[in-house]
């Protein structure tokens, strides 16, 4: 958006909120670009009067410049009203193609008779926002006077002119609504002058925007003008599910787009028959499950079975006329159309590897040390308290194990192994004892 789109580093924000230009000027509403913007023009060329100025919303109305001001796209403007004072809007187009917006709507040159007063100022800006910062909190106060009237409409939307002097409030409601008590409340409340406006359904959506079921922004506000009558013969034709809430939009009408492909679809029904319900056969009565358009097949099943068989259109009309003469095909799987399977194109998807790897994969396991286990000199004990938990579960043998462990008492008392406890001293006690018999045995010097 802006300038801050290119590589050079920008020379205006990007972004929203009337802080940049956009390069279509308008965030998609109704937006126009100028293709004529870089082309030089002769020298003897007088630049058209006319320009356009778009407001709040999709409003946009023609405007002349007989000061011949030089406006460019995106630039503030006061401008001339109907009904007295003055509004505030962006330049949206400019040039030759203001000629070409003029025949598009079916106007001419000589309606538009409203003038560009002058270029909008740093007072004429600070205004402007004062009176639209007064808007959301103005349409709730609205809304809140028309309930205790007991008012059946619905406010949607506030437009404030940019001298802050009028108001107009967009309403929707399924008749006629008496609002002349809400008007003389709300004028001694807002101090201003106001303007009741009804509108229909798609123009509340097209006001208010968002974003469609398809991810979009809704065509009412960003390009479509027309709003067309929409039937549920064009989902019929479509072979579309009559479901409610996929076929609404967000004004709870049925969706404007259901009209694009329509006359595709009717094209293409020409060569379809229309009055093809059954076809007899000597099998029995196979009638029709559904219909391919765009491919040119119908689809056929016998009664108390799930396949479906597929079959041309010429060949259809074929048993068609078969039938009418009396003739009866003897099974409609042998007519069967051969149907080339569509070639599934490989999606490369994202693939989650984590945890895959183990988190210890770049140890080193050479380098591992392997735990040498202690001397075991609680050994003893534990066999000790092995023996008197058996001595607990047969009490005869106390005697026995007391004889037994006296000399384990005494040995340990004196220093000395006990008898049957030799083999069980350590790898390191039976070095030193080795160590210590060859020093004994080595021949002894007179000092």
């Amino acid at each position: 958006m802006g300038c801050g789109s290119c590589s050079t580093g920008g020379c205006t924000p990007a972004g929203c909120k009337s802080n940049g230009t956009c390069l279509t000027n308008g965030c998609s509403k109704l937006d126009v670009y100028d293709w004529l913007s870089h082309m030089d023009l002769p020298t003897n060329y007088k630049p058209f009067n006319i320009v356009e100025v778009k407001f709040k919303g999709s409003r946009k109305d023609f405007y002349i410049n007989h000061e011949n001001h030089y406006l460019e796209m995106g630039e503030l403007v006061v401008v001339e009203t109907a009904t007295g004072g003055y509004d505030i809007g962006h330049i949206s187009l400019t040039g030759e193609l203001v000629r070409m917006q003029i025949r598009k709507k079916h106007l001419k040159i000589d309606d538009v008779v409203k003038k560009i007063i002058r270029k909008a100022s740093n007072a004429d800006v600070e205004k402007w926002k004062a009176a639209k910062d007064l808007e959301w909190e103005t349409m709730h106060k609205a809304r809140t006077l028309a309930l205790s009237l007991g008012l059946s409409m619905k406010l949607s939307d506030v437009d404030y002119q940019g001298d802050k002097t009028k108001a107009t409030f967009y309403y929707t409601a399924e008749g006629r609504v008496d609002f002349r008590e809400l008007i003389k409340k709300m004028a001694e409340s807002f101090r201003i002058r106001i303007e009741m406006r009804q509108i229909g359904m798609r123009q509340e959506a097209s006001r208010l925007g968002g974003i469609g079921s398809c991810g979009r922004e809704l065509c009412c506000s960003t390009w479509l003008t027309d709003f067309k009558t929409v039937s549920t013969s064009a989902a019929r034709y479509q072979n579309l599910s009559l479901n409610t809430l996929k076929l609404a939009g967000q004004c709870g009408k049925l969706k404007c787009c259901l009209n694009y492909e329509l006359d595709t679809y009717m094209d293409a029904l020409k060569d379809i028959p229309d009055d093809v319900d059954k076809l007899e056969t000597e099998k029995g009565m196979a009638r029709l499950q559904k219909t391919d358009i765009f491919k040119k097949l119908m689809w056929f099943s016998y009664p108390n079975e799930e396949s479906w068989i597929p079959l041309e259109i010429k060949r259809v009309r074929e048993i068609q006329k078969m039938n009418r003469e009396g003739q009866k095909p003897e099974d409609l799987k042998e007519e069967a159309a051969e149907i080339v399977p569509a070639t599934v194109a490989k999606i490369l998807d994202y693939e989650n590897v984590v945890g895959q790897d183990s988190i210890t994969r770049l140890d080193d396991k050479s380098g591992r040390r392997k735990k040498k286990k202690r001397p075991g000199k609680n050994k003893g004990g534990q066999e000790n308290v092995a023996v008197s938990a058996n001595v607990a579960e047969t009490p005869g043998k106390k005697e026995a194990v007391k004889a037994k462990q006296q000399p384990e008492a005494s040995a340990r008392q004196s220093g000395q192994p006990a008898e049957g406890q030799q083999q069980k001293k350590s790898h390191g006690s039976r070095h030193f004892r080795r160590h210590r018999n060859s020093n004994s045995n080595r021949p002894k010097t007179n000092e």
